[in-house]
Parts: structure tokens; sequence; C-alpha cells
């Protein structure tokens, strides 16, 4: 299947990073696309270049079933995600209940009510976004690292759950990409972004939406036998390494 196979996509987190790229790159593939997220201001933008748009929290599981109801889609991109700074040891119950309710809890929701349609009419393509922080350890944002670590579990179970269907599921894997995240972690402004930008940006070759979108692209434009099911996308200069082994200090015992 390549894209004149389809003709709906459902993109969350629509308004900014990968979904904003998506929501471009299906409009010019000649896609009716249903555009979700909070912001209407930018939602308004999508709407001028011919966006279907949806003002909703995506933790608003009621929203959400109306929102797509009777929509009978071809590619659903869950994009909307949300990070936490620190560790367990830190973390608040907001901060537990957002990440999995947005990241975990809303893209089977949305898989809920879409998927069935898909595997009834012979013909999809799920596209998830996770992270390297659901296949590697390391230090802080453990709640991010386990509702990633589930997204992946949950895109490969979705392909048991539509076996003999032309139904297809890619887990699109990346490192770090420059988008807003960090700069939301701590309250988007723009000193925190201007914060974000030098911290986690200046200096290093980060991945673009850009490069994302073309995996996507890459992927939904693959022949209809290709399921291409995880693709890990890292900068060149950033890698998942190192073995920490800590000592405790004798007279602490």
């Amino acid at each position: 299947m390549t894209f004149s196979d389809y003709r709906v996509a459902v993109v969350t987190g629509a308004t900014s990073g990968v979904g904003r790229g998506a929501v471009d790159l299906f409009l010019d593939k000649g896609l009716t696309v249903h555009a979700i997220a909070r912001d209407e201001e930018r939602l308004a933008a999508l709407a001028e270049k011919g966006a279907i748009t949806h003002a909703l929290n995506v933790r608003d599981t009621a929203a959400l079933t109306r929102a797509l109801e009777g929509v009978e889609a071809d590619i659903v991109l869950n994009s909307a995600g949300v990070g936490r700074q620190g560790n367990i040891l830190t973390a608040t119950e907001a901060d537990i209940d957002d990440l999995i309710e947005v990241n975990l809890g809303a893209v089977m929701h949305i898989l809920r009510l879409l998927y069935p349609g898909m595997v009834e009419r012979d013909r999809g393509h799920v596209l998830n976004i996770s992270s390297i922080a659901g296949h590697y350890n390391f230090f802080g944002h453990t709640g991010y690292h386990a509702t990633k670590a589930a997204v992946h579990q949950l895109s490969r179970q979705l392909r048991n759950d539509a076996l003999g269907k032309r139904v297809r599921v890619t887990e699109l894997s990346p490192g770090r990409i420059e988008t807003e995240i960090f700069s939301r972690n701590v309250g988007r402004t723009p000193e925190t972004e201007a914060e974000a930008w030098a911290t986690y940006f200046e200096g290093y070759e980060s991945l673009t939406v850009d490069d994302v979108v073309a995996a996507i692209e890459y992927a939904v434009d693959a022949p209809s036998h290709v399921n291409v099911g995880l693709i890990e996308l890292m900068p060149t200069f950033q890698v998942p390494g190192g073995l920490t082994f800590d000592r405790r200090d004798q007279a602490a015992q």
C-alpha cells in the first residue's frame, strides 16, 4: 500500500513537532486529515490549510469518542506526548497521571475507537511515536521511560490483533529531536524555550522534525506486503551506552 490507497488520516499532537510535520505531509498527499490538539490558535492555522480540526485534550476520552465518531481512518498517527523531569523518587501524582493518560491511555483509547474499522476494511496503518527511552535505560524521566516502553509493546501486539489483515503498524523510536518537549517540561515561556534550546540543542546535531516525517513517509509508502515495524532514529553523535556500578561507602552500611 502507498498513500494512494488511503483517504483519511488522524493525527494527535497535530500543532507541534512531528504531528505538525505529518499533517503537512498527509495534506500534501491528498488525504483528509483530522488534526487533534489543544492549541486552538494553531489549529485554526491548520484549518486554513484544509485540515479538519478538533480542539481537545486527549486525556478527555469522552471528547475523543465524540470527535472520532464515524471517522473511517486509514492512517492513525499517535504523536501527542508529555514528558516530566525527574524520576519516580520525585514524581508527583499529577506527573504520573499525565504520563500514563497522555502517553499510553490516549493511544489505547484512540486505537480502541479506530483500529477495529481498519481491520474490518482490511486497510490501514498505525504510526506510534515512542522514544529510545522505551528501549534503553538512562537516568531520569522514569515514568516517561515506562510509558514509552508500553507503547513499544503495544505496537508489537497490535500486529497480532490484526493478523491476516492488510493493516500495518510502525513504531517510530527517535532520540533527541528539536521540538518543544524540553521547554514544556518546565513551563513553556520565551525564557524557558531559550534555556531549553541552549541546554539541549545549541552545538548539537539533533534530529529535526523533517527527519522523522521522512521516516513516516518511507514506512507508509512501502509496498503493501511490507510492514516496517520499528524505525529507530538517533543523531549520529548520540548513542545509548554506559554501565553504572555504584560503590556504597562502607561507613554507611
